[in-house]
């Protein structure tokens, strides 16, 4: 097609004034929808919140996009980038009915526009940016550098959709936003769907120009040329031109997307679309210029409650959309207007892809007991935990080569995850060379060396209606912090939300971890993420530190058959001692938490000491602890407790998996010191527990921020984790001990001052710790 009539043009005009109408009534007004009388004070909002200058440009691009929909019946959805633009979504979604099926109080009418205009930005209303509570949308609006990454996650492995990505031109100055462009590389046209990129550049920010907006056009097209992108510009601000040129635009970007699709041509098109700021707006507000600068951010005109001129300039600006053309007597949309609104399924807003619960289905998931370890003895040899992990990994690829992806900046091999490459490559659609391994268009492990695109492209992938998982180095887990919470909030919100399905829980394995980063130093020593989560809302997230690799598999499975959480699992990819057999994996799992019978001796009676440890390298030092008291100390009862699930430490009033008060006071006592070895910083299990009663006898061993380059065991050393600072513990806080193993106490400290000396002399640990196991029966 390629002309557009008058008509259809001004269809879609009539669709764009509506939207737009709308929009400004929820950000001003409260009552007097159709302005059926003189606007007076008592119309308008006390706080007016709400951003104004992204917004027209977002219902421009909506009311185009349903048009492509209708003539070309098109599977499509929006990825809305621009940070507030919740009005343009929600007059988008009330436009198409969605709104009103799944709030039917907001009806289609001058009711339903009442409801809608006062709730938004208000005191138990909807937030003033796209969220969960706007239907279609699938992307937070609350912070920026997204969208893109969400776009293409939504994308891949729907090779019938196209989600139309708005990026705002202050969000493409962002890195992760930059790093995403290149997005394209990853994306197969025959079995992925096709993201189009609409980069809006209306020219501000807050309150500053944008960079993209400011450079020459010839330096932008280039620059998105060399994204691999073939870029199609629109530009002005005449609206019925700028009609005009978007409707042949996107005549012909479309057609490009089914060559491209049928690989006629090498490079997806994408566009670039230059409307002023604030457009349709007030051009100036007190002598002062607003439309086409950065003034029509947020509220271009901000003193309408108490200013009798601004508020015949907002009822001038509303009245200039024409609301009688478009909206009958009982304010609803006039016929004009509803023929842009595709039917069901296919309106934007309703999109079965934007509410992905609804079209997932579960995991066809391999028995992981199939992949234990043997255990013969309990601690006496040793197992790669993630290694194990990536055979059963594989197989969950082969079993679900449509719905399950596996994330990771560029460590999927270092985390000892290889075993997934038996059945899959590394999706990549570039230059391959000879020297390359793994690399295929259609492999199902996404390996990027960008954690927030990772993350993004996991996200959209898993709001869709998929599942995944995200393989990353702990340390440098923190980078998506910002995306995590964003992510937990979405959910979190959702399950508020009737209407928005539960989808697969976003999980994250966190390997190559702070006791195993001895040689790379102090850089990549970190294990925060945990405390960043555990900020969360209970309802939302899970933390699990197996200690062996059957545990590992274990909580794997569990967590790839869960919904609506993030789940953060710590496992590391250096041999560790193989613990539990399968079956008493499962048990402890399950528990949560529980006494290592053989590595106690206190049945039957009260321990003198509690050896608590979370964590496999703090579990391994703390079983060697438990072996020298049981040793050099025989009367001294001990009590070993690992714990896998971390929320089980909580209170069962404070977290779904938290423990009873009576359950907890059995296991860990209300009398006895507690010695907890811990992964992360300590703190953090004082946090937990600070309600407990026995919390004044609870003394924790964790990382304090000491690194360096140097071995396993004086790692452990330096924040006093290590098996001969347990045993000085224990001595140091069971009543009586102090004196009486006054020379046990000096062994341990001579031998901690002996290992450290091996290392620096040999380069290694001692032998007698780098091999220790569990003393045989």
């Amino acid at each position: 097609m390629d002309t557009v009539s008058r008509i259809d043009v001004s269809g879609i005009d009539a669709y764009w004034r509506a939207a737009n109408y709308l929009s400004v009534g929820q950000i001003y007004l409260r009552d007097n929808p159709l302005l059926t009388e003189p606007l007076d004070a008592r119309h308008i909002k006390p706080r007016l919140l709400g951003h104004w200058g992204t917004t027209p440009g977002l219902n421009f691009c909506f009311a185009h996009l349903n048009r492509v929909i209708l003539e070309r019946d098109q599977d499509m959805i929006y990825i809305a980038g621009p940070g507030h633009g919740g009005p343009a979504a929600v007059a988008h979604a009330w436009l198409e009915g969605t709104y009103s099926d799944y709030y039917p109080e907001v009806s289609q009418d001058a009711a339903g526009m009442r409801r809608l205009f006062r709730q938004f930005s208000y005191p138990g209303g909807v937030p003033s940016h796209v969220a969960p509570e706007t239907p279609g949308s699938i992307h937070e609006g609350g912070e920026l550098g997204y969208a893109l990454a969400h776009a293409y996650g939504a994308a891949f492995d729907n090779p019938g959709l196209v989600v139309a990505c708005i990026v705002g031109d202050g969000e493409a100055e962002t890195g992760p936003l930059a790093g995403s462009w290149h997005a394209n590389k990853f994306a197969d046209p025959r079995r992925d769907g096709v993201v189009l990129p609409i980069l809006h550049l209306n020219g501000y920010k807050i309150a500053n120009p944008t960079v993209l907006a400011r450079i020459p056009e010839e330096e932008l097209l280039k620059l998105l040329e060399g994204y691999g992108y073939r870029p199609h510009v629109v530009a002005g601000a005449e609206p019925a031109a700028m009609h005009e040129l978007m409707a042949r635009t996107l005549d012909e970007v479309f057609d490009e997307i089914a060559a491209f699709k049928r690989g006629e041509i090498p490079r997806q098109p994408m566009i670039v679309l230059r409307s002023p700021k604030g457009w349709t707006g007030p051009a100036e507000v007190d002598g002062v210029p607003v439309e086409g600068t950065w003034r029509s951010h947020q509220v271009p005109l901000a003193g309408v409650r108490d200013d009798k001129g601004h508020r015949a300039a907002l009822e001038a600006w509303m009245r200039s959309y024409r609301p009688e053309e478009l909206f009958d007597a009982d304010g609803r949309p006039v016929a004009e207007v509803r023929a842009l609104v595709p039917e069901g399924p296919r309106r934007m807003s309703a999109n079965p892809h934007a509410n992905g619960g609804e079209l997932l289905r579960p995991l066809a998931l391999p028995d992981f007991r199939d992949y234990a370890v043997e255990v013969k003895r309990p601690a006496a040899a040793h197992s790669e935990p993630t290694r194990v992990l990536g055979g059963f990994l594989r197989d969950v690829i082969a079993a679900n080569p449509r719905d399950f992806r596996l994330f990771g900046p560029d460590e999927t091999a270092s985390n000892r995850l290889s075993a997934v490459y038996e059945t899959t490559g590394k999706a990549w659609h570039a230059e391959v060379l000879p020297t390359d391994e793994n690399l295929t268009p259609d492999g199902r492990v996404m390996e990027v060396l960008s954690e927030h695109l990772c993350q993004g492209w996991l996200e959209g992938y898993l709001l869709t209606g998929r599942h995944g998982l995200f393989n990353c180095y702990e340390a440098f887990i923190h980078i998506v912090d910002a995306m995590f919470n964003q992510h937990a909030k979405w959910l979190e919100t959702s399950q508020k939300i009737p209407w928005r399905r539960p989808v697969a829980s976003l999980n994250y394995l966190l390997s190559s971890h702070v006791w195993r980063q001895d040689h790379n130093g102090f850089s990549h020593q970190d294990p925060g993420f945990l405390d960043v989560v555990m900020n969360k809302r209970p309802e939302v997230v899970r933390v699990y530190l197996p200690p062996d690799a059957n545990t590992l598999l274990s909580v794997a499975d569990h967590c790839l058959r869960s919904r609506d959480y993030v789940n953060v699992v710590v496992a590391g990819k250096q041999p560790v001692l193989d613990l539990f057999t399968m079956e008493e994996a499962v048990t402890h799992c399950t528990h949560g938490l529980g006494i290592v019978p053989w590595a106690s001796n206190d049945e039957g009676v009260e321990p003198d000491v509690v050896l608590a440890c979370a964590g496999d390298v703090p579990t391994l030092e703390t079983l060697a602890a438990a072996a020298m008291l049981r040793e050099f100390l025989p009367g001294l009862k001990v009590r070993v407790v690992n714990i896998v699930d971390l929320m089980r430490l909580m209170p069962d009033t404070e977290h779904p998996h938290g423990l009873r008060d009576p359950e907890f006071n059995a296991l860990f006592t209300v009398d006895k010191p507690v010695i907890f070895n811990f992964h992360g910083y300590p703190w953090l299990i004082h946090r937990l527990t600070y309600r407990r009663h026995g919390h004044v006898n609870l003394h924790v061993r964790g990382y304090k921020e000491r690194g360096t380059t140097t071995t396993p065991f004086d790692m452990a050393m330096l924040n006093d984790i290590d098996r001969y600072h347990l045993v000085m513990d224990v001595i140091d806080r069971v009543p009586g001990l102090g004196t009486r193993a006054a020379h046990l106490r000096q062994r341990m400290s001579d031998a901690r001052i002996a290992a450290r000396a091996h290392t620096r002399e040999h380069g290694e640990d001692p032998e007698e710790i780098r091999n220790w196991n569990w003393p045989g029966r």
